[in-house]
């Protein structure tokens, strides 16, 4: 298993996306994504080339994974890279944006 690290731009989205739920659906709501966030990086962790790799123009983005966060929360895309000991997971975000646009962006800017 890899261990995890978790950039700040990634730790943005999440209490971003978090505060949402709690604040506007339920904190029953924001419990359930923080577990399934929480699942799914363990199980990339164990199983990193699960991913879809990407391939965005901008070289920054270059080298990305993304993979579904688990159910009902999977129209949220976790986007990552890993080596031979480390999955780094670096943003999250809704698959319905523009995401080269977004990836780009600091959380909290749209």
């Amino acid at each position: 298993m890899l261990g995890i690290q978790k950039a700040p731009d990634f730790i943005g989205d999440f209490d971003i996306q978090f505060r949402w739920y709690a604040f506007e659906a339920d904190w029953n709501v924001a419990m359930r994504y923080l577990s399934a966030v929480h699942q799914t990086l363990e199980l990339l962790a164990y199983q990193p080339a699960l991913g879809r790799e990407r391939r965005f123009r901008d070289p920054r983005l270059r080298g990305l994974r993304s993979f579904r966060t688990q159910q009902p929360f999977n129209k949220h895309l976790i986007f990552y890279r890993y080596d031979a000991t480390t999955l780094f997971a670096e943003r999250i975000a809704h698959g319905a944006r523009n995401l080269p646009r977004r990836l780009l962006q600091r959380p909290g800017t749209d």
